[in-house]
């Protein structure tokens, strides 16, 4: 006689609800969650906030903080941090406007690149062949680029009146939806760095660097010259955005973008970029500059005090902090 038997494994869950478990688990599901939903909010609290002008407007204000969030990202992918990103930006537009009429725009881009590049040199060579932690470094850096900043341009601001070295200021569009090809400039180099995190052998190495690098010098990943070459490509982009901001504001001030550390930062984690490394993207770091440029015109429309809009964007950083802390734990 044949006994039928129940099997004791719970039957699997409806394919839609596995679908919908497997969506909600990617990384970039609550940061873009967070963007459409502050959308949504200020889009009811101002009429003004839809408006082609007012997006423009976001996008605009987004550039430079935008690009040097790559920078950031790619540093943090690897577990290390940059704190002098911003500083050597603002060095890159003195630099830019104090040897223009001397060198020309093409000779003062390329002077300013060699500057920026150097000093990232000099950031990757500490952290990497020295082996010092990279928040000392930077934080060193940091304070020194910002005095040399002040004493190259003898606490001056220098108007720029280069049309190559205001490029990215001149706007086009259609109609009403006009921006400026600083926006585009935005958008190539998260294309190109997004292309070389994911394609690339070299953005490989830096994910696996960040994640685990005792397992990257195992597999014969050259962890010193990823890390160097890392900070190299920080004074590469520090210098796009260090051009992108003449367009944006045809002034070389040393004390411009003295919050750029931290909003690159802010900008980075809210995106979903881990700072413990090895987990993120620049696609994330883009909505988190967005939520960011956001959340700040949106206030702003509704006539929220700016110290008000440090601290909304302060509790956010914590909260993105505190959720990649709790995701961590549950993949360990």
């Amino acid at each position: 006689m044949t006994t039928t038997t129940t099997d004791s494994i719970s039957p699997a869950p409806p394919r839609s609800h596995r679908d919908w478990t497997w969506v909600a688990r990617q990384p970039l599901v609550g940061p873009l969650a967070a963007l459409i939903l502050a959308v949504i909010v200020f889009s009811i609290g101002s009429p003004r906030f839809l408006t082609p002008y007012n997006l423009s407007l976001i996008g605009q204000q987004s550039i430079v903080i935008g690009i040097l969030a790559v920078a950031q990202t790619i540093v943090i992918l690897t577990a290390g941090i940059d704190l002098s990103i911003g500083a050597i930006a603002v060095l890159g537009t003195i630099v830019m406007a104090k040897t223009v009429e001397s060198a020309g725009g093409v000779g003062a881009l390329l002077i300013a690149l060699v500057v920026c590049v150097a000093i990232g040199a000099v950031n990757g060579s500490l952290v990497s062949f020295l082996r010092l932690p990279p928040f000392i470094v930077t934080l060193g850096t940091f304070t020194a680029v910002a005095a040399a900043s002040q004493l190259y341009a003898g606490s001056a601001t220098y108007p720029v009146t280069s049309p190559l070295l205001t490029f990215f200021g001149q706007d086009f569009g259609v109609g009403a939806w006009r921006t400026t090809l600083g926006v585009g400039v935005l958008v190539i180099v998260y294309i190109v760095c997004f292309y070389v995190l994911r394609q690339t052998a070299g953005g490989q190495h830096v994910y696996a660097v960040g994640g685990n690098p005792t397992a990257a010098r195992f597999t014969g990943i050259k962890i010193n010259r990823t890390l160097l070459m890392v900070y190299i490509m920080t004074g590469v982009i520090a210098m796009i955005a260090a051009w992108a901001a003449l367009g944006r504001i045809p002034n070389a001030d040393p004390n411009a973008y003295q919050t750029a550390n931290l909003d690159t930062i802010t900008a980075v984690v809210i995106g979903g970029t881990s700072l413990f490394g090895g987990r993120g993207s620049v696609v994330g770091t883009l909505i988190g500059t967005l939520i960011v440029g956001v959340l700040r015109n949106g206030l702003t429309l509704i006539g929220v005090d700016n110290l008000y809009q440090n601290i909304a964007t302060g509790v956010l950083v914590i909260l993105a902090v505190a959720f990649d802390q709790i995701a961590r734990r549950r993949t360990q």
